[in-house]
């Protein structure tokens, strides 16, 4: 199973990059980010429902009811993340948001696997799995200080990114409950984006945002629409990982794929995005978070 896992979740991280460059596309046809944050999500909602109705598993949803409260605002995380990149990816560029997401990400799935928060399975960690977190964390900080001018004075930004970050292993955990709860993967998934849909649509109905605009939608290049099929691959394949290999390897192999897509993003100013050098500090502090990831992965 490990063996079909690892490139599954290095493909999946490398997802969520273009996933936040689609994201940007949406954005920018729209005129509001918050609007295509919603957008985005209630169309992953509704490939999902399909889905499950096309397996036969749609009725699982029919004991949601009955389950605890908490297993089913997993989705929460995926409206924070989407949002969050939208923002933050013209701003600080592909490899320092995405920098910034690992932070986050990395700590706070160390975190649950220690301690089993959020019912899961707590795993000791040894002196090797430690060594390569510390090695994620020093990566991240080359990556960052790399790209200083960006970040310097833009303290809010930099809190978004790693709140953003955060929120996606306790959104796997959450949602791996759920997965257990309704003993259907894609239904559970299906839920989960119906969630963040509901979430982002209520923010859209109360808070002072820009309303989306559609008359910029044909404009947008075709792959501006695939957020939503890179989101619901991402959610589905995590919470599937968590209860196989552990929250911090199923976040750490993500975050390979969604580093190595990320320096490729900002290198060649894919997914018209702005071009931004490649520094050999940024190169190194890859390096480093890859190895950190190996570590952690394999032991």
């Amino acid at each position: 199973m490990e063996t079909l896992v690892i490139p599954l979740l290095l493909l999946v991280g490398a997802l969520l990059s273009l996933q936040a460059g689609a994201n940007v596309q949406l954005a920018r046809a729209t005129g509001s980010p918050f609007g295509a944050s919603a957008l985005q999500l209630s169309l992953g909602a509704a490939l999902l429902l399909a889905l499950a109705g096309l397996l036969g598993t749609l009725g699982s949803l029919d004991v949601v009811a009955d389950v605890e409260a908490w297993h089913l605002i997993g989705g929460l995380g995926s409206a924070v993340y989407i949002t969050a990149g939208i923002l933050l990816f013209p701003r600080l560029g592909a490899v320092v948001s995405v920098g910034l997401f690992v932070a986050g990400q990395t700590l706070v799935s160390l975190v649950l696997d220690v301690t089993g928060w959020l019912g899961v399975e707590s795993r000791t960690l040894d002196g090797a799995a430690i060594a390569g977190a510390l090695a994620m964390l020093a990566g991240i900080a080359l990556v960052v200080r790399a790209q200083e001018s960006q970040v310097r004075g833009r303290p809010g930004w930099i809190a978004l990114a790693l709140v953003a970050g955060a929120v996606l292993p306790v959104q796997g955990a959450i949602n791996a409950q759920l997965r257990a709860d309704l003993d259907a993967p894609i239904a559970a998934g299906a839920w989960s984006f119906v969630t963040a849909a509901a979430a982002m649509l209520v923010v859209l109905a109360f808070a002072r945002v820009p309303r989306p605009q559609l008359q910029g939608l044909p404009a947008m290049p075709w792959w501006g629409w695939l957020g939503a099929l890179c989101g619901a691959t991402y959610v589905t394949s995590v919470f599937l990982a968590i209860p196989e290999i552990g929250v911090a390897p199923t976040i750490g192999l993500t975050i390979a794929g969604q580093q190595i897509a990320s320096v490729l993003v900002d290198r060649h100013g894919l997914l018209r995005l702005p071009r931004r050098p490649i520094t050999n500090v940024r190169l190194t502090g890859v390096a480093a978070l890859l190895a950190g990831v190996a570590a952690i992965q394999f032991t």
